[in-house]
């Protein structure tokens, strides 16, 4: 018989290495059971989980009425504190988290990355969670004006100093704009499920672009006196 206690245990100090990466490759024969697991927690609703966790306190309760020393009750009751630990990783598993490496060495520049990070968490989780359909407007329009404002900012500073790739990358800047705004109307045309590509296309691109494009001219600006 599988140890429960030992199970979450296990879970904790060994996280399924599926919820890490969001590029990884689930192998169907090795990582399903990996896969499967954090799928299910992150989508366990919070009424849902919050009736799990009513349940134990009954059923750990209950097992304490033929005493203290009932081993069952101790393994609901370490259960019952596993259970937010679990899922606060499993919701957190497929959020941005700023690195270092994603630093282009101009301190405005990384703050507004930073900042275009946090509003699309806050995004994301409206969507994931069904926070509603004026919170989820609410997020996505401050992501959106943010991302307008910080190409503006990007788009002075590189025409300030005459980046040679000024109009290649104002190119770029004006097709991701495009892209968002035909899923926005897809939004309100169809609601809250349109929302999930939003959310796929703005992890994508903007890691890809701070990596990418923005460390192209981070280094010609450094050259010229902007950190």
């Amino acid at each position: 018989m599988v140890d429960p206690f030992a199970a979450l245990q296990n879970g904790l100090q060994n996280p399924p290495s599926a919820c890490d990466d969001h590029q990884v490759e689930i192998e169907r024969s090795k990582n399903l059971s990996e896969f499967q697991w954090c799928f299910y927690m992150k989508n366990l609703k919070p009424l849902m989980l919050a009736v799990i966790m009513a349940l134990l306190v009954v059923a750990a309760g209950m097992g304490f009425l033929f005493g203290f020393d009932n081993p069952v009750s101790w393994v609901l009751i370490a259960i019952l504190i596993a259970i937010p630990v679990i899922y606060k990783r499993a919701a957190q598993a497929d959020q941005l988290v700023w690195k270092e490496s994603y630093s282009v060495g101009i301190a405005q520049i990384d703050d507004e990355h930073r900042r275009l990070i946090e509003l699309l968490n806050k995004f994301q989780a409206a969507y994931k969670y069904h926070m509603g359909e004026e919170f989820e407007q609410q997020a996505l329009k401050a992501l959106v004006d943010y991302t307008k404002y910080h190409f503006k900012n990007e788009e002075s500073l590189m025409q300030k100093y005459d980046y040679p790739d000024f109009n290649g990358h104002v190119e770029q800047h004006r097709a991701m704009i495009a892209e968002v705004d035909s899923f926005v109307r897809q939004y309100e045309e169809k609601g809250h499920e349109a929302l999930e590509g939003v959310v796929l296309y703005l992890q994508g691109w903007l890691i890809k672009h701070i990596n990418g494009t923005d460390k192209q001219y981070s280094s010609f600006l450094n050259e010229r006196g902007v950190y």
